[in-house]
């Protein structure tokens, strides 16, 4: 029969568990740089110890892989020697978990609240600007975009309550910001639609505010922004050199942020890499989270394919998804535009979608001339080398052989391409990517000594880099 927990036993095991977890922390924070430990280590919160087992929350699956890739020694020696050789450290994800306990209180509560009449939702003497098809329901979630999205959505939860505030979005075009920033505003309007919440870009703003000189309102003008639960302004980096704007939108800046109101924002650099922007606005933005968006990866964009064929009614093979992401690989808003001109040319011919149509729009569409090198030509380099069949590496084969080979594959795959370790894992057997990691280490460690598979890997890569050339 199982243990029964009493309440002060439940409270001791959380009580260990936050001790446990300082003692763990303290000696982390003498092994790392003191901007790793804030970043990586301080967000991860104790959960309960069982006596062998330490649990901990993590914000998202990016902390734990992040974390296992560039710490797992670290953190391995931290655990053995805090909680000895049998002690061992469990991730559970904060989002998925607090998603969870949401969904138990709604049904529990709509099981028990009487019906009441709905209250008419409260009329605004504005619009917000925001766009409503962009959700976090549809936005696609990568790991080159984890971060953001996991701060966007704490956000959106809480506004002004987190410390990402302001929060500060940035990326290359057409990546995903705007749809991510007005993701936060909708949500906030969903959980309280008697905030003000308003979008805007910077341009918009300062042709706003030029129109109030001209008529002799910038009070008005100040007193409305000011006035907002919520403020998200894209692109801010068309404020560059708009010296009276941003004279403006400091004092607004400074409102907001003293009244514990949410300020997003986004643009195309970092807040130091704005150059012609006043100091104390700079230094303003970096109080909050400054997080980027990073072009998305294979597996990414084939799910952002996905979706999209899905949402225009279409279901294209998993060869064609694949051949066009593996193709387009710039941003998210290119890759949409591949599909939208595949759709237009088939319509247009009144041919259904083949192979050849999609290499003929791909051609047509694809800004980087460069072949990118692919997991499957890398896979199929190294099994024609030690002469194995592929599929041979995604099965559960032990023999020395083919485990090196594997590992070879995996370890040219992170080099030689964005894939993430998930991505790579999923194409070997739907591996885990810890397994990823243990090859990665394994073959460094190995070609540091053993020069003889130094060699054997550097042909392999030159094979696949001229194959893709």
């Amino acid at each position: 029969m199982d243990k029964i927990i009493t309440s002060a036993e439940k409270i001791q095991i959380e009580k260990d568990a936050k001790d446990i977890w300082k003692e763990c922390l303290s000696f982390i924070k003498e092994n790392v740089p003191f901007i790793t430990y804030n970043t990586w280590f301080l967000p991860i919160k104790p959960s309960e110890f069982d006596g062998l087992t330490l649990k901990v929350f993590v914000p998202n699956n990016f902390f734990i892989e992040w974390i296992e890739e560039h710490y797992n020694t670290l953190i391995n020696r931290t655990v053995t020697q805090v909680l000895g050789d049998g002690g061992k450290l469990l991730y559970v994800i904060l989002e998925e978990k607090e998603q969870h306990d949401q969904e138990k209180t709604q049904a529990k509560t709509e099981q028990t609240k009487p019906v009441a009449a709905a209250n008419p939702l409260p009329q605004k003497e504005f619009e917000s600007g925001l766009i409503p098809r962009y959700t976090f329901d549809n936005f696609i979630k990568g790991e080159g975009n984890q971060l953001a999205r996991a701060a966007s959505f704490a956000v959106g939860e809480n506004p002004g309550q987190t410390s990402f505030n302001p929060l500060f979005i940035y990326g290359g075009v057409g990546l995903g910001k705007t749809h991510l920033i007005h993701s936060i505003g909708n949500k906030i309007l969903e959980k309280s639609p008697e905030k003000r919440v308003i979008y805007l870009s910077s341009d918009a703003f300062t042709v706003e505010f030029v129109e109030a000189i001209q008529a002799n309102t910038v009070n008005d003008f100040s007193n409305f922004y000011k006035s907002m639960d919520a403020l998200i302004i894209d692109d801010i980096q068309f404020l560059v050199g708009k010296e009276k704007t941003q004279d403006l939108f400091f004092h607004i800046f400074n409102t907001l942020h003293q009244s514990g109101k949410q300020i997003i924002l986004s643009s195309d650099r970092p807040p130091k890499d704005l150059k012609g922007l006043s100091d104390r606005l700079v230094s303003r933005f970096l109080w909050g989270l400054q997080t980027d968006i990073q072009p998305p990866d294979l597996e990414t964009r084939i799910a952002i394919l996905t979706n999209k064929s899905k949402s225009y009614g279409i279901n294209l093979s998993r060869e064609i998804l694949e051949y066009i992401a593996l193709n387009i690989t710039s941003n998210i808003r290119e890759l949409e535009g591949c599909l939208v001109k595949l759709l237009a040319n088939a319509s247009l011919t009144s041919i259904d979608i083949n192979f050849e149509l999609v290499k003929k729009t791909v051609r047509e569409v694809s800004t980087n001339k460069q072949v990118n090198v692919s997991i499957e030509s890398i896979t199929k380099a190294v099994c024609e080398y030690f002469e194995i069949e592929e599929n041979k590496l995604r099965e559960k084969n032990r023999r020395k052989e083919v485990v090196l080979a594997r590992q070879i594959a995996m370890f040219l795959s992170k080099q030689l391409t964005k894939s993430s370790l998930k991505t790579i894992g999923l194409h070997f057997g739907g591996r885990d990517h810890s397994t990823v990691i243990h090859a990665q280490s394994s073959i460094e460690d190995a070609i540091k000594t053993d020069f003889k598979l130094k060699e054997t890997i550097d042909s392999i890569k030159s094979k696949v880099e001229l194959t893709a050339a």
